[in-house]
């Protein structure tokens, strides 16, 4: 079997949406720049915003996954990645969840000692399809059925955090620190 790569640049482009956010966040800024945060108060939250979306902009290009004959190894952007031995791998399935009025689906692994890590890159969303999305999927759990025996196939019990998304999880944290920003600045 060829080995399996799915990278980030050829998945991930930057929407308009994405930008339209980003610009709502930064004219919110200014009105709070406006009252009380004053114009280098506003350049600190600006270009913080800046460096902070330039960063998650940065790490999802560079994201990506290898499926080969040595296990799954996953990088999310920095450094040389992290193999997983086939070994160590328990279980593969696909994580779908509804968000935003929209689904997402995305491969995922579960390890032996329970932690579960995403394949960056082999996902499918209605912001991001992926039209091969199950094919790859399902070449992905072959490599997988190949080099695991059946007895060390196992499947996880679900969890609450299954059903909360990094994109769910991010959006409250932003809100929390928008709430906690107005009420500190605002005073």
């Amino acid at each position: 079997m060829d080995e399996l790569i799915f990278r980030g640049r050829d998945r991930y482009r930057p929407s308009w949406s994405h930008l339209a956010v980003l610009l709502v966040l930064l004219v919110a800024q200014g009105f709070a720049a406006a009252h009380g945060l004053g114009t280098v108060g506003f350049l600190w939250l600006a270009g913080g915003t800046l460096a902070l979306s330039g960063l998650g902009l940065w790490t999802t290009v560079r994201c990506w996954s290898r499926v080969g004959p040595e296990g799954i190894t996953i990088c999310w952007g920095f450094g040389r990645g992290r193999t997983y031995p086939w070994d160590r791998i328990r279980w593969i399935d696909v994580r779908t969840v509804d968000a935003q009025g929209g689904t997402s689906s995305q491969v995922r692994m579960f390890l032996a000692g329970g932690r579960r890590r995403a394949l960056p890159g082999l996902l499918h969303s209605d912001l991001y399809p992926s039209p091969d999305f199950d094919e790859q999927y399902y070449r992905v759990r072959n490599w997988w059925e190949l080099n695991t025996d059946a007895s060390a196939r196992v499947e996880p019990v679900r969890r609450f955090r299954d059903r909360i998304t990094a994109t769910v999880a991010a959006v409250l944290v932003t809100l929390v620190m928008a709430a906690v920003g107005a009420v500190v600045f605002l005073r």
